[in-house]
C-alpha cells in the first residue's frame, strides 16, 4: 500500500467514524454574562450604597457587625433562609437546617446565600459542611444574620463569609429553619430573592432588582464623579474647592 493509498484509507475510516456518531466533544457554551452582575462588579460598595440612598429613598447597606470573616468581594443575586428560635425537640439535626440545606443544594452558580437567624447572633448558620456544598456549587458567597463557625476550614475553600459574629455554636436544639425563597430582612435591610447583594471590605448592599438598572446607572455616575475630583484634590491640595465644583463629599 502506497503513502497515498494509506492516507485515503485513514481519510475514510475517520468519516466513517464521524457518521456513527464518533465526532470530536464540543464544550457546552458558556454561561451569558448577567451585565448587571458584571457592572456592579466594577463599582465601589460605597457608591452602590450611594446610589441605593438616592434611587430608592431608603439605606440599603447592612448593619456596621455585617463584617467580612473570610474575605472576598462578591456580586450575585440572593438566595433565602430563615431560621426562628424553638424548642430543641422541634429543633432537630435534621429541622435545624433543612431550609438552608436546600436553599444551598438547588442554588445556581454564582448567586449568593443570605441566611437569617432570627436574634440569633450566638447562634450559627454555617459552618464547614454547608460552607463546601456551597462552594462546590459555585455560590459567590454567604451572607449571615448570625454567626459562623469553622472559619479556618471555610477559609481554606475560599468562600467568602460575611456575618454578624464568629461563634462556635450549632443550630441543633435551639433554632429550626422555618423556609427557603421568601423575603426576609437580613442585619436591618430587605431582601427578596433575585436581588442584587453587593458585598466588599466596606460591607454589604442590597440592590432591589427591580431597580437594579437605575441604581447601577447612578453607581457608576458617583464612581466617575469621584475620579475626576481625585486629580482635583491632589493638584490643590485642598478638599473643599472640589467638593464645591463637583457636590461630591
Amino acid at each position: 500500500m502506497t503513502r497515498r493509498t494509506a492516507a485515503l484509507a485513514i481519510a475514510a475510516f475517520s468519516a466513517a467514524l464521524a457518521g456513527y456518531g464518533f465526532q470530536a466533544v464540543r464544550k457546552p457554551a458558556a454561561a451569558p454574562i448577567d451585565p448587571l452582575i458584571a457592572g456592579f462588579s466594577k463599582t465601589t460598595v460605597a457608591s452602590v450604597a450611594d446610589a441605593v440612598d438616592q434611587i430608592i429613598g431608603k439605606r440599603g447597606f447592612m448593619s456596621h457587625d455585617m463584617r467580612p470573616r473570610i474575605n472576598g468581594k462578591f456580586v450575585g443575586r440572593a438566595r433565602t433562609a430563615l431560621l426562628r428560635e424553638t424548642t430543641p425537640d422541634k429543633a432537630s439535626p435534621t429541622l435545624s437546617a433543612k431550609h438552608s440545606v436546600e436553599m444551598i443544594d438547588t442554588a445556581k452558580p454564582g448567586e449568593v446565600g443570605v441566611i437569617v437567624i432570627e436574634n440569633g447572633l450566638d447562634v450559627a448558620g454555617l459552618g464547614g459542611l454547608m460552607g463546601t456544598a456551597a462552594k462546590v456549587r459555585g455560590m459567590a458567597g454567604i451572607v449571615i444574620d448570625g454567626g459562623v463557625r469553622d472559619v479556618p476550614e471555610v477559609r481554606a475553600l475560599g468562600l467568602p463569609v460575611y456575618s454578624r459574629s464568629v461563634v462556635p455554636s450549632s443550630s441543633v436544639g435551639r433554632y429550626a429553619t422555618v423556609a427557603n425563597g421568601i423575603p426576609v430582612k437580613c442585619a436591618g435591610v430587605d431582601v427578596a430573592p433575585g436581588d442584587l447583594i453587593v458585598a466588599g471590605e466596606d460591607g454589604v448592599v442590597v440592590v432591589p432588582q427591580g431597580r437594579a438598572m437605575e441604581v447601577l446607572k447612578r453607581a457608576q455616575e458617583i464612581d466617575e464623579r469621584e475620579t475626576k475630583m481625585l486629580p482635583l484634590i491632589r493638584e490643590l491640595k485642598e478638599l473643599g474647592k472640589a467638593v464645591a465644583k463637583f457636590n461630591r463629599i
